[in-house]
This record gives C-alpha cells, sequence and structure tokens, in this order.
C-alpha cells in the first residue's frame, strides 16, 4: 500500500511516498526492483524522474513541500504504472538474476526451446543512436520454472550430452585413426594389407595360372 509523509527538517521539508513491491513482480530479483524503477521512470516527466528511487526496498517519491502539484500528478502516475507491473516482461539481465544462470545458458536454452521466449524488444542505447533488440520472457513461466527448479534439471541434462558427445568424439577419433593406420600400411606395402585380411597364398595363386 502506498504510504504518504511529510519529512520536517529545519529547512527543508520534503513530501514523501512510498510503494511496497509485491513478490510476484519482482521475483525476489534486486535487478528486477531497478527494472521496474527504470521502467516506472521512463513514464514520469524528466524533471522529476530523479525523485523517484528505491529505498529499503521500497518505490520512494521525495520531492520538496513546495512541489506538492508535481507530487500529486507524479504520486498518481506511479500508482496508475504500478497496476499490473507483475506482468512486466522480464528482460535477458533479470531472468539471469532470477534463475542464477549466466548469459550462455540463457541463450543456449532459448535457442533449443526449453527457455521459451515472450516476444522481443527494441531499445534505443543511451546516447547513442545504434537500437538493440533482444529477447524478454513471461514473468509468470519464468516463476514456474523457479518454482519447479527446471535449471537443475538442464543442467543435468546437458552434462549428459557434452558426456555423450564426449563418447562419440573419442570414439570417432579411434576409428579414424585406425582408418589412417591401415591405409599407411597399404601404402607402404600391399602384400601385407593382403595378409591383414586373410589372403595369404594369394602369389602362389596367381602363378599357377588360375586366373589366364
Amino acid at each position: 500500500m502506498p504510504k504518504t509523509k511529510t519529512k520536517a527538517h529545519s529547512d527543508d521539508p520534503e513530501l514523501i511516498k512510498e510503494w511496497s513491491l509485491p513478490v510476484e513482480a519482482t521475483l525476489g530479483s534486486a535487478v528486477r526492483v531497478k527494472g521496474i524503477l527504470q521502467e516506472i521512470r521512463s513514464r514520469l516527466a524528466p524533471a522529476v524522474r530523479k525523485s523517484l528511487d528505491i529505498q529499503s526496498g521500497e518505490l520512494t517519491l521525495v520531492m520538496p513541500e513546495t512541489s506538492k502539484t508535481a507530487f500529486r500528478a507524479t504520486s498518481s502516475i506511479v500508482s496508475e504504472s504500478l497496476q499490473g507491473i507483475a506482468d512486466l516482461p522480464i528482460i535477458p539481465r533479470e531472468i539471469e538474476d532470477i534463475l542464477g544462470i549466466n548469459s550462455s545458458e540463457r541463450k543456449r536454452w532459448l535457442e533449443d526451446g526449453r527457455l521459451p521466449s515472450a516476444g522481443t524488444r527494441t531499445v534505443r542505447l543511451q546516447g547513442r543512436a545504434r537500437r538493440i533488440t533482444f529477447h524478454v520472457f513471461d514473468p509468470r513461466v519464468v516463476e514456474d520454472l523457479l518454482n519447479r527448479g527446471a535449471v537443475d534439471e538442464w543442467r543435468e541434462e546437458d552434462a549428459s550430452a557434452k558426456a555423450e558427445n564426449r563418447r562419440r568424439a573419442a570414439y570417432q577419433a579411434k576409428l579414424t585413426r585406425s582408418l589412417k593406420k591401415k591405409q599407411e600400411v597399404k601404402e607402404a606395402d600391399p602384400q601385407a594389407e593382403d595378409a591383414a585380411h586373410g589372403l595369404r597364398g594369394w602369389d602362389e595363386f596367381g602363378s599357377e595360372g588360375l586366373l589366364r
């Protein structure tokens, strides 16, 4: 619930309002909390954006007592923005913090379909003309993955697949060496190659004219 109060100092009285963020919105992530702050700040007028911050885990709006009109207007925008904030799509750095994964895992699981995308988002880098596009994720899907320990299962699957790939690579390397060795023997001594295939006596067979 939002809380409004006036903080009095000797020469700088302030207006303060606080909003608690629900767990279903933050999913226990400090990175997600910061992302929510940045999202709501983007909806405010540039002149008052820095007046909204995070203090003790709560969104806190602090403005001079002389700015009551701006304070009320800003408070209204923040309150409206928090409606449905739990459904705000999760961006890459947030999902990595929520699930405790690294960038390579996120990209790998996104590519193989285990980590479903909720679409893409394009933003312009601050102070630059360049734009970047990235995948975003459904908060409820991420919450389900977190609750059922999907990341641990995926890591076990990846470890098993990696071990199997190593075994296949070792077998292939052994087979390649064997074929190469046979080829070298054949090139060095064709008769030895025949002998290796159980064709002993081939020369005698030919000398008796049985092939003529």
